[in-house]
């Protein structure tokens, strides 16, 4: 095989989105249960943006290449057995290094996309995707006809997690800035400001003896307000992944504001209310049980991708950026004015 040369995004620190650079690397021959991957889209989700802070709990250390997913074609394998992906188009579940134009993946964390779906509309469902259909299937488990509030509604999550929630049959509560108001109603939502200091009264206005489920990606006091916000033997999930960061920079460690999150979390469960609260992180998966993370990444793809190509959810992209302009990329997804995920495609 000859070398394939591989434009790459570098985080090298603690810096702003024009601090990103940019270089060329020749990439090995992928080895066994690796697969070369010529990427046409990637994204932009709160991972990286947590990552660019220093603020996401497990990052590599810097520098590093950033991409927490991708999708494209398989130009290489390492393994026989694999031989029959050879140019397949495939989604891969990566955590870093999928802000490339070709990119080293594992075999085994990659799903062939079938036929017919564009690469950009395939990107918005894979880690966005599976965290919004496992936070609503396999950790809340809502039923049709119950209320949920999702916070950010208006974002690459949120807005998949309000399409399969009304697919369903719930009803969806969800908070954004106002700008994305009307957005939300056209798409089925009861919206709410979510700087509104009635926040909590207003749900309960809205949904009197609390709703079944909250599915929360801001952390810090909301996630006060969000636990009194259930009803009895309501779920709150929380998918920010560090809960609480007052006072915690790029510099400063996450373990203490973690540890404090699963301790708060750990007494609410003690209640004697029914009401359960966990913690969501796609990744946890893959450490903790290998096995179990890739038969629900196929499955749970597989739905998806299913969903997608009917039309019975949509692509919400927000806007798409060549690799090359990362940094502008980054400053629009970081803004808080846009309904969707901002897509790279190199």
């Amino acid at each position: 095989m000859n070398t394939v040369t591989a434009l790459e995004v570098v985080l090298p620190g603690l810096v702003e989105p024009d601090g990103l650079l940019l270089r060329e690397r020749a990439l090995p021959e992928p080895e066994r249960g690796e697969l070369l991957v010529e990427v046409e889209a990637t994204g932009i989700s709160f991972a990286e943006k947590s990552m660019r802070r220093g603020r996401y709990f497990g990052q590599p250390a810097f520098p590093f290449v950033p991409g927490y997913d991708l999708v494209g074609r398989v130009l290489a394998v390492g393994s026989e057995r694999d031989s029959a992906l050879v140019g397949s188009r495939v989604a891969s579940v990566t955590k870093t290094g999928g802000w490339a134009s070709h990119a080293i993946v594992a075999s085994r964390d990659t799903v062939v996309v079938p036929d017919g779906l564009a690469p950009a509309d395939v990107e918005t469902v894979v880690v966005n995707g599976l965290t919004a259909w496992q936070m609503l299937h396999r950790k809340a488990r809502v039923k049709a006809g119950q209320t949920i509030v999702v916070h950010g509604a208006n974002s690459g999550v949120g807005g998949t997690l309000v399409q399969l929630a009304r697919h369903e049959g719930l009803r969806v509560i969800g908070t954004a800035s106002p700008r994305h108001h009307d957005a939300l109603r056209a798409a089925g939502v009861e919206p709410l400001d979510y700087n509104d200091p009635r926040l909590l009264e207003r749900v309960l206005e809205l949904s009197p003896g609390g709703v079944h489920a909250v599915f929360d990606n801001v952390g810090g006091e909301m996630v006060k307000a969000s636990w009194r916000m259930l009803a009895p033997r309501g779920s709150l999930v929380c998918y920010a992944i560090i809960v609480d960061v007052t006072g915690v920079n790029g510099n400063a460690s996450l373990v203490k504001p973690f540890v404090k999150a699963l301790t708060r979390v750990a007494l609410w469960n003690l209640l004697p209310n029914g009401r359960r609260a966990s913690f969501y992180d796609l990744w946890a998966g893959h450490r903790l049980h290998p096995t179990t993370f890739r038969l629900r990444l196929r499955k749970d793809l597989g739905r998806l991708f299913a969903l997608l190509g009917d039309g019975t959810i949509t692509a919400n992209i927000a806007a798409t950026f060549p690799l090359r302009e990362v940094s502008a990329a980054m400053e629009l997804a970081e803004s808080r004015t846009i309904n969707g995920k901002v897509i790279l495609l190199p």
